[in-house]
C-alpha cells in the first residue's frame, strides 16, 4: 500500500516536472518574421506606403515603438509614428517619402514577445520608391485642348449655363445638344451661354474630320492619364481625400473617390497632378478646390473611369478625363475642361477654360 502511494507521487512529480519542462521550451521560443510590407528589395513603392511588420505570434506592445522599429534613409531616421495590432507591427512616416529614394528599414531586438523573448538578430529589409523625381510630363490633350466641353454621345444643359470656350460632340449629332438655343453658321453654331463656338459631327466640313481627331486625342490623353506607371501616392486616404492638401504627383485608387470636405492643391506653376480614379469621382455639395502657391488647373488632370459628378455649387480645378460621363449638378463649376466619352450634363453650371 505504501509503495503505491509512493509510485503515485512519483508519477505525479514526473507529470508536473514534463509539463513544467514543455511550458520551458514554449517560453524559449523566440518570435520570427512572417512577413513585411513593402517585401525585401522591391522598387516602386508609393511615397505614402505604411511600412509594416508581422511577427510570427503575439508580441508585448511596450516592446514594440520607435526604438525598436526604425526607418532609415541613408544615415538619417525618418520621424514617425510607431503602431501594434494583433501581430502586426506599423510605422507610419510623418511626412511623405522621398520620390526614387532607397530606404532601411529595421525591427531590433528589444522586440520581445509575451514570454520575454526577442527576435534571435535585427530584421532588416530594403525598399525604394517610385514616383517621379523630376517635374511630371503634362497629358498632351492635342486637338482636345482647343475645347472646354467634349463629349460622344450628348452635351445636356439642364438649366442655363455660362461656358467660357469651345463645345464639340462627336459622333453624335447636334440634336444631341440640348439646353442650348443654337444660331447655326457654316461648320458651327453659337449660344447666348458660350462665350465660343459649338461643334457637332453633322455640322459642314471640316468640322466631321476635325472632332474626330479631337474625340481621338481626348482617348489618347485618357489612356496617357491612366497608363502612368510608379503612383507617388497609392490609395491615399482610401479614397477619402476631402481635407488634404495635395502635393504634385501621380496619384492612384482602385476604387472610387470622394471629396467631402474642401481640398487644397498646392504647387508651383510648372507642377503637374495626375489623379488616376479606377472608380467614380464625387464631389460633395458646397465643397471647393483651391490652389495656392501657383498652381495651374491646366496642370491638374482627373481621370476617372466611372462617372465624374460634381455636387451643387461645388467647385474644381483641373481637366476631367472621363470614361463613363461627367455631371455637374445645379451650380457646380470648373475652371477647367469637362472631356468625356460618353456625355457631359449641366445644370446651371459654370465652365470656364483653365
Amino acid at each position: 500500500m505504501k509503495s503505491k502511494k509512493v509510485l503515485q507521487v512519483f508519477t505525479a512529480l514526473l507529470i508536473v516536472s514534463i509539463l513544467s519542462c514543455k511550458k520551458d521550451t514554449a517560453n524559449a521560443v523566440n518570435p520570427t518574421a512572417i512577413s513585411t510590407n513593402p517585401a525585401n528589395n522591391v522598387t516602386g513603392v508609393a511615397r505614402n506606403q505604411e511600412i509594416a511588420f508581422t511577427f510570427s505570434e503575439a508580441m508585448n506592445p511596450a516592446t514594440i515603438n520607435n526604438s525598436t522599429f526604425i526607418l532609415m534613409q541613408g544615415t538619417t531616421a525618418v520621424p514617425g509614428t510607431v503602431h501594434y495590432s494583433g501581430t502586426t507591427a506599423s510605422f507610419i512616416p510623418a511626412t511623405v517619402l522621398a520620390s526614387g529614394t532607397s530606404y532601411t528599414a529595421t525591427i531590433t531586438t528589444g522586440a520581445k514577445n509575451l514570454a520575454g523573448n526577442s527576435l534571435t538578430s535585427n530584421a532588416v529589409w530594403n525598399f525604394t520608391t517610385g514616383g517621379s523625381t523630376s517635374v511630371i510630363k503634362l497629358v498632351d490633350l492635342g486637338a482636345a485642348g482647343n475645347y472646354v466641353i467634349v463629349a460622344k454621345t450628348a452635351i445636356n444643359i439642364v438649366s442655363a449655363s455660362a461656358i467660357t470656350g469651345n463645345l464639340g460632340l462627336s459622333p453624335a449629332a447636334t440634336s444631341y445638344i440640348t439646353g442650348l438655343a443654337l444660331t447655326n453658321a457654316t461648320g458651327y453654331a453659337t449660344s447666348a451661354q458660350v462665350t465660343g463656338m459649338i461643334y457637332a459631327a453633322d455640322m459642314a466640313a471640316p468640322t466631321p474630320i476635325n472632332l474626330t481627331t479631337t474625340v481621338n486625342n481626348m482617348i489618347t490623353a485618357y489612356n496617357d492619364a491612366a497608363g502612368r506607371i510608379s503612383p507617388d501616392f497609392s490609395e491615399l486616404g482610401t479614397g477619402n481625400i476631402g481635407g488634404i492638401t495635395l502635393v504634385p504627383g501621380v496619384y492612384k485608387w482602385t476604387n472610387n473617390v470622394t471629396i467631402p470636405s474642401n481640398v487644397t492643391i498646392s504647387g508651383g506653376p510648372n507642377d503637374v497632378w495626375i489623379f488616376q480614379i479606377a472608380g467614380n469621382l464625387t464631389m460633395s455639395s458646397a465643397v471647393i478646390i483651391t490652389l495656392s502657391g501657383g498652381a495651374l488647373a491646366k496642370n491638374i488632370f482627373w481621370q476617372v473611369a466611372g462617372q465624374a459628378t460634381l455636387g451643387t455649387t461645388s467647385h474644381l480645378e483641373g481637366v476631367i478625363l472621363s470614361m463613363t460621363g461627367i455631371t455637374l449638378q445645379t451650380g457646380a463649376s470648373i475652371n477647367g475642361r469637362a472631356l468625356a466619352q460618353t456625355a457631359v450634363i449641366l445644370d446651371a453650371s459654370t465652365v470656364k477654360n483653365p
